[in-house]
């Protein structure tokens, strides 16, 4: 199916701007499942899993794309875990948390940190262009991570963020209001050097940029100025069928991750309270209040500037 309706780019005065604009790949519809299920677990009390499945869909242009989208889950080690029910890993506190046995990852320096780590859904951690560790669960339940390194300053922290789906090329979940329910996404981390002295935290002065947005009912909401791609004014509510919506979708620069990649032009992160992410009842979140919200040194939850809809996000950060 082609669109109809376009995308609006709009003109820059400014060559530098100019180049950074680009004019997403457009889906329709539902995405051929490749994988049924990253990762094979039954929840407690009868709940239903939500399965981490994974698909391709072609765009109008005749690219082909992974969604929700392509991650090295498969073949990365996976991040330590602070709070982890898939593993039964379920602590009531930093007080028991033994970081000694969390290993040391060479990133390529001297100095030791530890990064505290809450992600909805997945996050790949890179640090000065390394892969340190990926997150072990893709979907849910919710959990938490703790990952230890050694790197020299500056050090620059790249965050692959997927807010995962069931509708594979949809962007959506199932909930109890809707088959076709647009999540949201989030993430929050506080980085602490050997003393426990706070590093650097998730906030506004993170860079974050999104390359697939869905659920989009109507492609012409979606705006391209520069850099800047704005869904803000896209409809998020939820539909009974939404399985001939479009998606939008931008390939993502082999060398994102290096501390020398400019992200000079990437938007500011955005960031959202506690109550707008919804972590009030996820024990992966609230048993480390003291190192996620530590009076005087309040992680928030970043991500781009639409926390629903847009569901690919890289987060970038480099030390002081």
């Amino acid at each position: 199916m082609k669109h109809t309706a376009a995308i609006a780019i709009i003109s820059l005065s400014t060559v530098g701007s100019l180049a950074q604009a680009q004019e997403p790949s457009m889906t329709t519809g539902l995405a051929d499942v490749i994988h049924p299920g990253l990762l094979d677990f039954a929840p407690l009390g009868g709940r239903p899993p939500r399965i981490s499945a994974v698909g391709t869909i072609a765009s109008d242009d005749g690219q082909v794309w992974t969604v929700p989208a392509d991650t090295q889950f498969q073949t990365a080690p996976k991040a330590t875990d602070l709070y982890n029910e898939c593993n039964g890993v379920k602590p009531a506190g930093m007080a028991d948390i033994d970081l000694s046995v969390v290993p040391m990852i060479d990133a390529g320096g001297h100095e030791e940190f530890t990064a505290y780590i809450f992600a909805d859904n997945y996050f790949e951690l890179y640090v000065n262009g390394r892969l340190l560790a990926v997150d072990p669960v893709p979907f849910v339940p919710f959990n938490s991570n703790v990952i230890r390194f050694k790197a020299d300053r500056p050090v620059t922290l790249a965050v692959k963020m997927v807010d995962w789906e069931e509708n594979l090329g949809l962007g959506s979940e199932a909930n109890a209001r809707s088959p076709f329910h647009a999540g949201d996404g989030g993430f929050v981390a506080h980085i602490q050097d050997a003393a426990g002295k706070t590093v650097l935290l998730s906030d506004d002065n993170w860079r974050a940029q999104t390359f697939y947005t869905a659920p989009l009912k109507d492609v012409s909401c979606l705006k391209v100025e520069g850099a800047l791609r704005d869904s803000a004014a896209c409809d998020t509510s939820d539909v009974a069928d939404g399985g001939g919506f479009s998606a939008a979708h931008w390939p993502i620069p082999p060398a994102w991750m290096t501390a020398e990649f400019d992200d000079g032009a990437w938007p500011r992160a955005t960031t959202f309270t506690n109550e707008t992410v919804g972590v009030a009842n996820k024990p992966a979140y609230t048993n480390f209040a003291e190192v996620f919200d530590t009076p005087g040194a309040d992680a928030e939850f970043i991500w781009s500037s639409n926390l629903i809809l847009d569901n690919v996000v890289l987060l970038r950060r480099t030390t002081d």
